[in-house]
């Protein structure tokens, strides 16, 4: 512990190398926990209509093992060592060739990254354990609702808790911010969500953004709210109107808003405090 303490580029290193390993992992939970979801709702469904339970087969974070999706080949440990298996098989599947998504060394290094800035910018302790913690989570979330348009309960209720949790002691900010900001987080893009709907007659985010900016604010507090939201707007219209007009991406079809909160959420985490006090300084 001492020498972690002591020597930040070792502690860097460690979570470098152990968040590659969590890379993995949060592959599997981005694409298998939507699918858990949607059987869980068959099953209800079909348990109130009176038939019977539809999922029979197990099927969790865990198990069955990792297999390609093709020719059902079972990925070996060797073949799921992160980023360097990908590259070594040229991200092709072994047994038929099928090729393997590049966003899997991608989230593996992106994981690996800023859980190594986290480690590096906070320092061995608590701090740099719940900025990792939320790190990931942002990542699962982002790329889960990119796929899905889902933002999961499952994720975003525990982390919004688990923000008060580490800020019981003001580790991130006071308990008071923190309560604030969950109720401003939900609040404010609640508001929103019901006066475009009244203007428009349309939806225009669902109720997992609300419980996500909730949850940064419970980490980040009230204070850092703004530039959340501000970040992830401006982001977000941007590459939407990009998409719209580079490449005829049909506007009734919708964008999902929670990967620019999550990347405004990280944003925060690391500048956040930096950025309020520049824009407070320009007055």
């Amino acid at each position: 512990m001492i020498i972690l303490q002591s020597e930040p580029a070792l502690f860097t290193g460690l979570v470098f190398l152990f968040s590659l390993l969590v890379g993995s992992f949060l592959n599997v939970v981005i694409h298998r926990l939507p699918r858990m979801m949607e059987a869980g709702w068959r099953d209800q469904c079909a348990e109130l209509n009176g038939g019977s339970i539809q999922s029979t087969a197990k099927y969790n974070l865990w198990t069955p093992r990792s297999a390609c999706p093709s020719c059902g080949h079972s990925i070996t440990a060797l073949e799921n060592i992160p980023i360097l298996s990908w590259l070594i098989l040229r991200g092709r599947c072994k047994a038929c060739g099928t090729p393997i998504s590049a966003r899997y060394p991608l989230v593996e290094g992106l994981t690996a990254i800023l859980s190594a800035a986290a480690a590096w910018n906070f320092g061995f302790g608590w701090m740099a354990l719940g900025a990792i913690l939320f790190v990931w989570a942002m990542i699962v979330l982002a790329f889960i609702d990119l796929d899905t348009t889902l933002l999961p309960d499952d994720i975003t209720l525990p982390l919004l808790w688990m923000g008060l949790l580490f800020n019981f002691s003001g580790i991130f900010t006071s308990l008071q911010s923190a309560v604030l900001g969950a109720m401003a987080g939900y609040l404010i893009l609640w508001s929103i969500y019901w006066l475009f709907k009244l203007v428009t007659g349309k939806e225009g985010m669902g109720y997992g953004d609300f419980k996500l900016l909730a949850a940064i604010g419970a980490w980040l507090g009230w204070e850092q709210l703004p530039a959340t939201i501000l970040l992830s707007s401006v982001v977000g219209a941007t590459v939407g109107i990009a998409m719209v007009i580079f490449i005829k991406h049909d506007r009734r079809i919708p964008i999902p808003f929670g990967p620019y909160l999550a990347g405004g959420g990280l944003v925060a985490l690391f500048f956040g405090s930096s950025l309020t006090r520049a824009y407070l300084n320009s007055f």
